[in-house]
């Protein structure tokens, strides 16, 4: 991590020997989306125009993946499923992805970080997704696993496919962030089916996308891959936390969102370490800057790793926005039904009101 100033200007041969060798000691990124929800992250991502990463998408559904927008495309189970879907088969979604494994090799071989999605329940997302974390630990690429879980309304079987999917990729993924769809049913309750999915899928992509541009984008105080691995080190399992203010108290606000955003429903009070990314206009000011770390710091554990950047966007225009990465969490009860904050307090967070 590091302070300087952003200088884009070229002025020697010097500059372009330098420039040249930081274009070869770029990372490489790459996301893999898994399954329907997977797919639908990945079109997501490149339709908020995610740069500098290469976008891999992965089903077994051939009608799904030619409508999906990516970089590179792997049908699995050409032989098993015949491009028709797993049909919910976790078993099937399994072996559909043994059948390309070649092909999944050679699409993630390169990649300095991994970011894998899918929403779990499926056969194709559950079924392929540890595997494709499998392949990763095997070829010492550092790996974060962001899923979603089913609604309790798409049954026992859905459920039981996730709870499978989520102890293989315990075993093989670096960083493990899973969001419970059955939180948007208390936050928006009234949303159409076709929304709630939707939601889902717009949650995946912008996790995804915070966490990259904390990565490659340069900042005033600079956030790097090596300062990423040193959180990723502190622990299985993790969050992420997104938020926003433009108030007077906008560092303090923007930090408690996104500590306390209802849709992560993990307690984070024994978290271990904490990447904290603070994106605001150019007016942002030294104690601002320390509310926001002090903000979430007093809610980790007190010997907790903090990293924090600051990056400038002269385009938000009195915003300040949060992104918090917390790892070194307890393992969460990901099926228990814990009870939920007031709408109010929800909506408090969110900072909107839902109609009725």
């Amino acid at each position: 991590m590091a302070v300087r100033q952003i200088v884009s200007k070229v002025n020697s041969k010097e500059d372009e020997e330098l420039k040249k060798f930081v274009e070869k000691a770029r990372i490489k990124i790459k996301v893999v989306g898994c399954g329907g929800a997977g797919n639908n992250t990945i079109s997501r991502l490149m339709q908020i125009g995610i740069k500098n990463v290469e976008t891999i998408a992965i089903n077994t559904d051939a009608l799904d993946l030619l409508y999906t927008d990516a970089n590179q495309k792997i049908l699995i189970g050409k032989e098993t499923t015949k491009g028709l879907g797993a049909g919910a088969d976790i078993n099937i979604g399994r072996k559909a992805a043994e059948e390309q494994i070649d092909e999944i090799k050679n699409a993630i071989k390169g990649a300095d970080l991994l970011f894998l999605t899918a929403g779990l329940g499926g056969g194709s997302g559950s079924g392929s997704i540890p595997l494709v974390a499998r392949l990763a630990k095997e070829m010492n690429i550092l790996n974060i696993a962001i899923v979603t879980l089913p609604f309790l309304m798409e049954g026992k079987h859905r459920a039981e496919n996730a709870r499978i999917a989520l102890e293989e990729l315990e075993q093989y993924s670096d960083t493990l962030i899973v969001i419970q769809n059955e939180r948007l049913l208390e936050i928006v309750p009234n949303l159409s089916l076709a929304e709630a999915f939707s939601f889902a899928d717009e949650i995946l992509a912008n996790a995804v996308k915070g966490i990259v541009d904390v990565v490659l984008n340069p900042g005033l105080v600079n956030v790097d891959f090596a300062d990423l691995k040193a959180i990723i080190k502190e622990g299985k399992f993790g969050v992420i936390g997104l938020g926003e203010s433009k108030s007077e108290k906008r560092a303090i606000e923007a930090a408690e969102k996104a500590i306390s955003h209802p849709l992560l429903n993990v307690e984070v009070k024994n978290g271990k370490a904490a990447l904290i990314d603070i994106i605001s206009d150019p007016s942002i000011t030294v104690r601002e800057s320390q509310k926001v770390i002090e903000t979430v710091a007093s809610r980790l554990s007190e010997d907790a790793k903090i990293i924090w950047g600051v990056q400038l966007d002269k385009n938000l225009d009195g915003i300040l926005k949060t992104l918090v990465v917390i790892t070194g969490l307890e393992k969460p009860e990901y099926f228990k039904v814990k009870s939920f904050k007031k709408r109010k307090e929800i909506e408090k967070y969110l900072g909107v009101e839902f109609a009725e």
